[in-house]
């Protein structure tokens, strides 16, 4: 039957936990009363030491010392970027406080974000129990990210657990070879085994805490009887105390030496390196342990104390950081209060803004009782410019999706029209819906090039058709111009012969007339000739006086007559006619009465003579008009 004792001896500088294994036949009850502490302290070979529990070489230590992060002035970029970088380093444990922090700033700033928000919905007429917050893209990417730490870290206790139990697994297996090692007979070859098996239980990983105290007891149980075991046990244990001597003598000089090493980042991580390992060395020496921790731990503090230097001297850089920052602060406060109705001046304004704030990225960190106000500071300023920005371009867009439900309309209009064949009146809508399109304002740009390709092809079609119809109307029109040259050139040669009469004229006037349109470009020219050529007609025939007035009147209406539009410009020349008849009787009526006030004076008869005159030619006037209203009837 096996018996455990355990022993524990208390100093102030360290202590020691030795497990004493006996059979009942080796040890009677009198030798375990009798036995003594300090035999127990000479039994070193019956002994498995573990070494000094002080709080940088105890075997629950496992983290690295991570340099502290002042995450409070990061915006919520950097929090993301900060946040990935520490995910991505697979560091669970290590990291956990650092995340923690993280989340506490980002839920800060989320909150203050939210609040902001239901504070403008409140103000716009909102109900506050209507309000749903949507979170940016970089929240939903931090709180991703977040979510991801905690199923890494769910991942990594479920299998640290899994892996405890496989430790536990792998260290019984161990003990079973180490009994058979212990039970069965000794050879040349045991010490390499024992030490295998040594080896093999230090690279195992915890075990659950459940079984841990059992497993230690058992298993420096067993390495006890193995050493009992043997005659040579001292001198073995002695040398490899002194091998583990020079080991962590080693160490040491390499914990020393990290005092110089420039990079102290680098230097801090080779120190946690050479922590584990010293953690992981066996016993050394009783009368060597004291001195070598010491040693070992003093070259710690050396660097240490370059660490703690180092952040007492970036005071200075931290106070420099801040006025930076309140230099900048101040260049943002120009913009609290921007406004424009340009979106060229908006753009400019947000490349200085951006500006601002890429050099304060570049700035370091600031004194940690600064940090919060400063930080909120400048991003409400920051924050602000883009809110009034981003009024701007509500309206904006507003705007443009109402000059886009105009263009629709216009594009329906000219998509309706252009297939028309009615060339004038359908050019002139065109034409009107072209100017229209001029005057509407900017467009939504995912929509602009597309409003206007539709537009310009429905334009384009219907012009396109008129020119293809137009080649065929020209060749015609230049035909009729042949003809009306024809025609002209018939009555300058009847001008120049006898038997001329107005009925002749009249013959040649309606010919003239019936012939269709010339191309523009020839239009005056062609109807200065003619006229030119009627005149000498009339000339010819000898016309004079009223009767020519009333000739050349009736020519005039004769050539009205090939007018598509006659009846309307024909009762358009009626009527004012009519108004001017009613205007001189108006007139003639007027002088008639002021006559009556005219006293028997010289300049009375004088005025009273004028008066007259203009009555009579008034009178002669209106004769004039009404003949011509009677040649109007007859047509």
């Amino acid at each position: 039957m096996i018996q455990i004792c355990y022993f524990c001896f208390s100093d102030p500088a360290k202590k020691y936990q030795f497990y004493i294994m006996s059979t009942e036949k080796e040890m009677s009850d009198e030798d375990k009363v009798t036995q003594t502490s300090e035999e127990i302290l000479q039994v070193e070979g019956k002994a498995t030491e573990i070494e000094p529990t002080a709080e940088i070489d105890h075997p629950e230590q496992e983290h690295e010392v991570e340099e502290e992060v002042d995450y409070s002035n990061f915006s919520k970029d950097q929090l993301l970027h900060a946040l990935k970088e520490l995910v991505s380093s697979g560091k669970i444990l290590q990291i956990e406080s650092q995340i923690n922090q993280i989340k506490s700033h980002f839920d800060e700033v989320l909150q203050k974000e939210k609040e902001e928000a239901l504070e403008v919905f409140v103000k716009n007429g909102g109900a506050a129990d209507d309000f749903d917050y949507r979170l940016a893209d970089v929240d939903r990417s931090l709180l991703a990210g977040l979510n991801e730490f905690r199923e890494k870290k769910s991942d990594f206790l479920r299998e640290q657990e899994k892996q405890k139990e496989r430790n536990f697994i792998a260290k019984n297996a161990i003990l079973d070879r180490l009994r058979e090692l212990v039970d069965g007979e000794e050879t040349t070859h045991s010490i390499n085994t024992i030490k295998q098996i040594q080896d093999e239980w230090k690279k195992i990983g915890p075990v659950p805490a459940a079984q841990n105290k059992n497993l230690w007891a058992s298993y420096n149980a067993l390495m006890d009887r193995f050493y009992d075991n043997r005659s040579i046990y001292f001198e073995l244990k002695e040398l490899d105390r002194k091998k583990n001597l020079e080991h962590k003598t080693e160490i040491c000089e390499k914990a020393e030496a990290l005092v110089q090493l420039p990079d102290l980042k680098e230097a801090i991580r080779q120190l946690n390196d050479l922590h584990e390992e010293f953690k992981h060395v066996g016993p050394v020496p009783r009368d060597e342990q004291e001195t070598l921790w010491t040693r070992f731990k003093t070259a710690s503090d050396a660097v240490y104390a370059r660490r703690k230097e180092f952040y007492e001297g970036q005071k200075e850089v931290l106070k420099e950081n801040l006025l930076k920052k309140e230099a900048l602060i101040k260049k943002l406060e120009e913009f609290r209060d921007y406004q424009s109705s340009k979106i060229k001046e908006w753009n400019n304004k947000t490349k200085d803004i951006l500006a601002i704030q890429k050099e304060w990225e570049t700035v370091g960190a600031v004194p940690r009782e600064n940090g919060k106000d400063i930080n909120k500071h400048f991003w409400g300023l920051f924050k602000q410019f883009f809110h009034h920005k981003n009024l701007f371009f509500k309206e904006l867009d507003e705007i443009r999706t109402k000059n886009k439900n105009l263009a629709e309309e216009l594009i329906q209009k000219a998509e309706s029209l252009m297939n028309e064949t009615d060339w004038n009146n359908t050019a002139n809508q065109m034409i009107a819906l072209q100017q229209e399109w001029k005057k509407i304002g900017p467009t939504p740009e995912k929509v602009r090039d597309e409003l206007f390709t539709r537009f310009k092809t429905a334009c384009d079609t219907f012009f396109e058709n008129r020119r293809n119809s137009t080649k065929q109307v020209n060749k015609e029109f230049d035909n009729n111009l042949k003809e009306k040259e024809g025609v002209i050139q018939q009555i300058i040669e009847a001008a120049k012969g006898t038997g001329l009469s107005a009925a002749a004229l009249e013959s040649f006037i309606n010919q003239y007339n019936t012939i269709g349109f010339v191309p523009r470009k020839n239009m005056k020219e062609i109807m200065s000739r003619f006229n030119e050529a009627v005149d000498a007609y009339v000339k010819q025939l000898g016309i004079s006086g009223a009767e020519k007035e009333d000739f050349l009147f009736r020519l005039n209406l004769n050539k009205l007559q090939a007018d598509p539009n006659s009846n309307r410009v024909l009762n358009k020349k009626e009527h004012g006619i009519r108004k001017q008849i009613a205007d001189l009787e108006n007139n003639i009526t007027l002088w008639r009465n002021n006559l009556e006030f005219f006293a028997a004076s010289r300049t009375a008869d004088k005025l009273r003579n004028q008066f007259e005159e203009k009555i009579q030619k008034a009178e002669s006037e209106v004769d004039k008009l009404k003949k011509k209203l009677s040649i109007i009837r007859e047509f």
